[in-house]
Order: structure tokens, then sequence, then C-alpha cells
């Protein structure tokens, strides 16, 4: 169990609350996937989890917490996978390209994940009524991107454009890579991130 504190001073999550929260975030990303956002309710999440209610109420402060959760938990997962794969490449060239298979090889053992962020960022709200996820949410993907153009830009392998209309046009293409493949089971998904990593690495080069 951890005794460190968290940031601001708040004792740290045990390892047993920590592993419930994931089995809760785990039930919860199939409950989704299967039903739909509206009718994933806390009651059948926590049915599928096989707890009461009562459990995630005491580790979550309602569904939209949790939703919140799932994201964060889920891109965290593709962040980690990423990374570890861009781990010791120099090229801009091909972090550009790892950038791209590597966020559709995680995500093809993942269908599930995706179909139920897909139901979140398309249904979960702010108190104002406002989608909670969208284009105003991807900053630091964006930032992460442009970091990547602009090594390229130094070394002399890309061109000089606008990094940040080139990194939004890169996220909304791997957006919609994911969308059309959750829409077309069938679909070759590997052979779409290769096609939209060839796309970009001659969109860029100098």
């Amino acid at each position: 169990m951890r005794s460190e504190n968290e940031p601001g001073g708040q004792k740290g999550r045990s390892f047993i609350e920590e592993a419930r929260r994931a089995q809760i975030i785990a039930s919860a990303i199939e409950v989704i996937a299967e039903l739909g956002f509206a009718q994933a309710s806390l009651a059948k999440i926590a049915a599928h989890a096989g707890i009461s209610k009562g459990v995630i109420s005491y580790h979550f402060a309602g569904k939209d917490e949790l939703m919140e959760q799932v994201v964060e938990h889920t891109y965290g997962a593709v962040a980690e996978h990423v990374f570890a794969r861009m781990d010791g490449i120099t090229s801009a060239t091909e972090l550009l390209r790892t950038h791209v298979m590597a966020v559709a090889e995680h995500m093809l053992g993942h269908r599930t994940q995706v179909r139920a962020l897909g139901e979140i960022f398309g249904n979960l709200r702010t108190a104002d009524g406002n989608p909670r996820y969208g284009m105003h949410t991807n900053e630091e993907l964006y930032q992460g991107i442009e970091l990547i153009y602009r090594l390229g830009q130094r070394t002399g392998e890309f061109r000089q454009f606008d990094v940040r209309v080139m990194a939004v046009t890169q996220q909304a293409a791997i957006d919609h890579m994911f969308a059309y493949w959750i829409t077309h089971p069938g679909h070759d998904l590997e052979a779409h991130a290769t096609e939209l990593a060839d796309l970009m690495e001659r969109a860029c080069r100098a």
C-alpha cells in the first residue's frame, strides 16, 4: 500500500483502491461499448463488475466523473504505448510515422475502448450543456504533434508550413480513421494507418 501523499497534501490511494477503480473503469468501458452511453447506468456498470452501486459511488463522484476517468485511462494507455515505441528515435520522419502507426497498433487490440470513447465524446456534456470533449480539449495532442513537426523543420527533413494547421489535420485524420473502423469492422486498420503515415510524410517532406 502506498503511503505517499498526492499533490495538494491528500493521501495517495492504496493499491487495493487503485485496483478497484481500475476494475470499475474496465466494466464501464465494456457496458458503454455494448449498451451505449445513455443506457450505461451506474447500476449496470456495478452489476457487470460484480459489486454494489455504492462501491462505485465511494470511488467516483458520479457518472460524469467515471466517464472522464475512462477517457483519462484510455488516453494514458495510448500515450504510454506510443512513447515506448518512439523511445530512441531521433528522426522526425520516423517519429511522425511511429506516432500514426503506434496509435493504430495499440487501438487494434482495444476496439471496445474505441467504441466507448466514441459514445462518451458524442454524449457527455458539461453542466452548461456544452460537449465535455472535442476540439477544445485537444490542445495537448496538437502540441505533441507540433513538436515533431518543429524538429523536422529544424533538421531540414520537413518543409516550412503552419504546424498548427498540420497538427489539426493529422489528429482529425486519426480520429476519423478510428470512427471509420468502428463503423466498418472489416476495415483494415493497419493498412489505413500505413496509408495515412505515407500521406503525412509526403505532406511534410522538404
